[in-house]
């Protein structure tokens, strides 16, 4: 391998620093590969794009490392760890609302237990405050049910669920596709789930006031050479728990995305999370886009519709079981 130099200036000169380069500075795209440009020159970062797969956000207790040994990754994509694969025709038990792919992300060649790769145990760094705060949010979607504002934003429809839509992109049970378009001034990232589009302007640009948030941030982005970065803050409180993960943001967080094309069927994506109000530290993780295996679909949810009323109907139901058992 030749002398590579990434966006931060890291140097290597020896195909067996590969990894520590890719890990401790950043994706480098694979020796010789040139990504298409777009007509500003640009690498093109355009197409429907998927990160579904088995790895998760945080490790695994059974793995003990974020690389994972490809005998053991394959034995575990088999269903060694007592999960049936998913290998059952579109609407049976398996698959009739589950899209997680059958095998985990491979990142620079290698099986990778967590797309958390900072801290080094692969787990989000919450305080104490934080972690009480993403109990209570859990707790409150299994005990509010006094009115549609009680409930989280996916399931009135308002945005896309497990954190899909805005900032970080992460991996949901189903439809985690992106389609992502691109001009000299904007990139427009648009999610399938629930079809929330993220408009990107890519010069700088004086922040929203604080009191307009929209549900998927105040971002901004750049190119940072063949890189497209995007820093996002200004985040919806409504938005805080991306449920029904682990990750719950305050509206001061701070992320920065880096979307780099590696390979032609590849963009490897990088984001930080800066958020002192909720975890002890930043936090970072790695993740391969692919090409999805067809075009985006309709999702058709909206405010109000009638999945939302039966759940508010069952909430009265409860209520009124709970009055006719007081003495």
């Amino acid at each position: 391998m030749g002398a590579m130099r990434n966006r931060a200036g890291c140097v290597s000169n020896a195909a067996m620093l590969a990894l520590v380069v890719l890990i401790a500075c950043g994706p480098v795209a694979a020796e010789g590969y040139r990504p298409p440009r777009a007509s500003d020159g640009r690498p093109s970062l355009e197409g429907v794009w998927t990160n579904r797969s088995l790895t998760t956000l945080e490790r695994r207790p059974i793995f003990k490392t974020l690389i994972i040994p490809e005998a053991e990754a394959k034995a575990f994509e088999a269903g060694a760890d007592g999960r049936p694969p998913l290998t059952d025709d579109v609407g049976q038990k398996d698959t009739e609302w589950w899209e997680t792919g059958a095998s985990l992300a491979r990142v620079g060649g290698e099986a990778r237990a967590s797309w958390i790769v900072d801290p080094p145990d692969g787990k989000l760094p919450y305080t104490a405050r934080g972690a009480a705060l993403l109990a209570a949010a859990q707790k409150a979607d299994l005990e509010r049910f006094e009115g549609p504002e009680a409930r989280p934003a996916a399931e009135r429809c308002l945005i896309g669920g497990a954190g899909v839509s805005g900032a970080p992109m992460l991996t949901a049970p189903y439809n985690s596709n992106y389609q992502i378009v691109q001009t000299p001034n904007h990139v427009v990232i648009v999610t399938e789930m629930i079809r929330a589009a993220r408009i990107v302007p890519l010069a700088p640009v004086a922040p929203l006031p604080s009191a307009m948030r929209p549900w998927t941030g105040d971002p901004v982005g750049r190119w940072d050479g063949d890189t497209l970065v995007i820093e996002t803050r200004g985040f919806n409180p409504g938005l805080a728990w991306r449920g029904p993960g682990r990750v719950y943001l305050s509206p001061e967080a701070r992320v920065t995305e880096r979307f780099t094309r590696t390979a032609s069927s590849e963009i490897r994506y990088d984001f930080t999370v800066d958020d002192p109000a909720m975890f002890s530290r930043a936090w970072r993780a790695e993740m391969v886009l692919r090409p999805a295996s067809g075009p985006m679909h309709e999702y058709a949810c909206h405010e109000g519709n009638y999945s939302l009323s039966g759940v508010l109907a069952g909430g009265r139901q409860k209520e009124r079981e709970a009055a006719q058992a007081l003495p």
